[in-house]
């Protein structure tokens, strides 16, 4: 099952230091039957494209909650993990999956997706607001809206040491 886990720049050190990235929490994020009814129509990539947005807004409340040294970028971490070791837990969300994992070996990242330089500003608008936004106040739900409409790049895991050192 493909799952995308929030992440910061310390848990990408972690992941080159280790060779294993944590799954904060317990949690990650995937296209569940729930998100697929949600989004009936379209196309799996697209409906797993909204999972992957609830794992970048996962990556604000990481980085709001101060485990996090490096710049204001969001962190999507895209992980092949085996079916049964995923739980849908839709109490938590249509996208929330519990993962019997602590850590994810390096083979089985697929993909890692970092916020651009240019996005800090907006991305650290949306950290200092995301706590606002998840109790409904509909100025701070802009601010993080507009930091999730930001591009996030793509980079490959196996260049992780390069982009660690050159964010």
């Amino acid at each position: 099952m493909r799952v995308y886990l929030p992440s910061t720049f310390d848990h990408l050190a972690q992941l080159h230091a280790e060779g294993s990235h944590p799954v904060v929490g317990g949690y990650g994020f995937t296209a569940t039957p729930a998100l697929i009814e949600a989004f009936e129509g379209l196309e799996l990539e697209d409906v797993e494209y909204y999972a992957f947005l609830d794992a970048a807004e996962a990556s604000l409340r990481l980085l709001h909650a101060g485990v996090e040294n490096q710049p204001h970028r969001r962190v999507v971490v895209s992980v092949d993990i085996d079916d049964a070791a995923c739980t849908i837990d839709e109490e938590l969300g249509d996208s929330v999956v519990s993962v019997a994992v602590d850590r994810v070996p390096m083979k089985h990242i697929a993909s890692i997706h970092i916020d651009p330089a240019a996005n800090e500003e907006a991305t650290a608008a949306a950290v200092a607001a995301i706590v606002e936004s998840d109790l409904g106040e509909e100025d701070a739900a802009n601010t993080v809206a507009d930091a999730q409409d930001n591009f996030m790049a793509y980079r490959e895991p196996s260049h992780l040491e390069r982009f660690l050192t050159n964010p």
